[in-house]
């Protein structure tokens, strides 16, 4: 999903669109993978509850607008902007490790094209887990990120527990990953994300694939699933037996569409939620939520909330 600009770190991060471990920082296990916080953080001293009309609030990629985005950094941010709730997007390496990175290639967010000059295009498929490990992925956003690494779905997820946070995860580019439904559930399980608490309410799966969807539901229809995308009024009955989610862009997004998408009950009996993305800014916040949508998708989740809030 793509994104607006909010300043002139983010308008880098708006053009933005599992074995063995990478490590956060070279020689640096995941366990003493520091959790200090940026500076400015610190200042932040803000409740994670809203009022109960409020939209539910998505930190894209983490809150992507003030730290490297899909990175733990962004997830830490995140949690001391006070958001339970972010958004990932995950990906396998050529060993079949599942990484967490929104684009199929590595070059926008990472200097591989500067440690690997012979392997264009750079993509995410062709490189193993210890290849990606010594990526920088933060050094693109600012120089105090310099160092960041991709971090692996294991990784994520025990941040994540860290922190108390819970996970809209978006299988990206299924078609170009056979076998990733399969691998993403499998590190679920062994982080304990499949247990009954995280899947009746910590944790959503999403996609733009409607295949990738049907596969998981199939899988695991105990979980909660998001199509990505905008089916007509007349395709929502078919999406609605393996989709508990509408999630679309928001432009182009009428109040009577998310009518149409909450009169049908999904997989689980209830019913249909409308998440938009990538809302970025207070007037389209309000617009959105005037339509009556379930939750927003955001890169500045504290500029949506400020906005949004009852």
């Amino acid at each position: 999903m793509y994104a607006g600009t909010v300043t002139a770190s983010v308008a880098a991060a708006a053009v933005m669109g599992a074995g063995t471990l990478l490590m956060s920082n070279p020689g640096t296990s995941v366990a003493d993978t520091p959790l200090t916080r940026h500076p400015a953080q610190e200042l932040v001293t803000v409740r994670r509850a809203s009022g109960v009309d409020d939209p539910r609030v998505y930190a894209h990629r983490g809150a992507s607008a003030y730290a490297p985005e899909n990175t733990l950094p962004a997830v830490d941010r995140a949690d001391a902007l006070g958001f339970d709730w972010v958004e990932n997007d995950v990906q396998l390496t050529r060993d079949g490790v599942v990484v967490v990175i929104h684009d199929t290639d590595l070059r926008r967010t990472t200097n591989a094209e500067e440690l690997f000059p012979d392997r264009a295009p750079w993509a995410v498929k062709d490189f193993t887990a210890a290849e990606i490990s010594l990526l920088d992925a933060g050094g693109w956003f600012g120089p105090g990120y310099a160092g960041t690494r991709v971090p692996t779905l294991h990784q994520y997820l025990r941040r994540l527990g860290h922190n108390g946070q819970n996970l809209l995860l978006e299988i990206k580019s299924p078609e170009s990953y056979p076998g990733i439904e399969r691998a993403t559930l499998r590190v679920l399980d062994e982080e304990g994300w499949l247990d009954r608490s995280h899947v009746q309410g910590r944790l959503v799966i999403q996609s733009f694939g409607a295949d990738s969807l049907r596969t998981v539901h199939s899988l695991r229809p105990d979980l909660v699933t998001g199509f990505l995308g905008t089916p007509t009024v007349a395709e929502l009955p078919a999406y609605a037996g393996f989709a508990d989610q509408i999630n679309p862009s928001y432009t182009g997004l009428s109040g009577s569409y998310v009518t149409a998408v909450h009169a049908l009950k999904g997989p689980h009996g209830k019913r249909l939620q409308v998440n938009p993305w990538t809302v970025n800014d207070a007037a389209a916040a309000r617009r959105v939520q005037g339509m009556g949508v379930d939750g927003i998708i955001t890169n500045t989740p504290d500029v949506v909330r400020a906005a949004t809030r009852g």
